[in-house]
């Protein structure tokens, strides 16, 4: 049988092999990303309740309206998202990169929150 995208399916494989270990509680949400071609998608995810707590993405009005490349896109997004989770009481958060290397947007993505005041 031949692999159709063998590109997907690496992800999907590192992907299933983070989930494994990666948890999300109440006190401690799995922050989750997802990147596409031309927007980068992050959410707050508590995994024994089922529940999004927060999601913020770069088609947001006041993140898409900036002219900017997609990693200074990503910088707004990961520094909105930490704007968001504080003011939601949470503090810390368990890093899921969703099977992607942590380079480039998803990188920034993080770092921006690290700055804005997240603990990873």
């Amino acid at each position: 049988m031949a692999i159709k995208n063998f590109k997907e399916y690496r992800r999907l494989r590192i992907k299933h092999r983070i989930r494994k270990i990666v948890k999300g509680t109440a006190e401690r949400p799995r922050m989750s990303v997802f990147r596409s071609n031309t927007n980068i998608y992050v959410q707050l995810i508590d995994d024994e309740a089922k529940k999004t707590i927060i999601a913020v993405s770069s088609m947001e009005q006041e993140i898409a309206s900036v002219k900017a490349t997609k990693v200074e896109k990503s910088k707004l997004v990961g520094k909105t998202f930490a704007q968001k989770a504080i003011e939601a009481g949470i503090t810390a958060v368990v890093f899921d990169r969703g099977g992607y290397l942590y380079h480039g947007r998803v990188k920034s993505l993080a770092d921006s929150a690290r700055e804005a005041g997240l603990k990873f």
